[in-house]
């Protein structure tokens, strides 16, 4: 079982839960493949939108990624209080492990706010951790 990481701003829970997966990684060719799950809890009194997102990944080399975009999974997700949301999506890396951490951009009462998403790492099974 993969490790859970969280985050949370005004009452929105952003939970995070990785897994490599070693059907979908090449590691001839240079290519990890991990999935992650994520939850949005909203344990806040107001109704919120997800309206983008922008993640910042890294790789154990130091390459870094920026990716940002509309939605999440083709969606944009409308939370009233209580709610939750879930999705499963999916990162490449060209090393066996890195980083990821982001925001999303979620709309509440005709503002906005940016919602943590927790840093979590991307790490094969089993492999010896070194510090440099």
């Amino acid at each position: 079982m993969s490790h859970v990481y969280e985050a949370q701003t005004r009452g929105l829970v952003v939970r995070v839960s990785p897994e490599y997966l070693p059907e979908h990684s090449d590691p001839e060719a240079g290519r990890w493949f991990w999935a992650y799950t994520i939850e949005l809890e909203n344990r806040g009194e107001d109704v919120v939108q997800l309206i983008s997102r922008h993640w910042v990944i890294t790789d154990a080399r130091g390459k870094v990624e920026e990716v940002e975009g509309l939605g999440v999974v083709g969606e944009q997700p409308i939370l009233n209080p209580g709610e939750a949301y879930r999705y499963t999506s999916g990162c490449a890396l060209e090393t066996t492990s890195g980083v990821m951490v982001g925001t999303y951009r979620m709309e509440v009462d005709g503002g906005w706010f940016d919602a943590a998403i927790p840093a979590f790492s991307l790490d094969l099974p089993g492999l010896r951790r070194t510090v440099n």
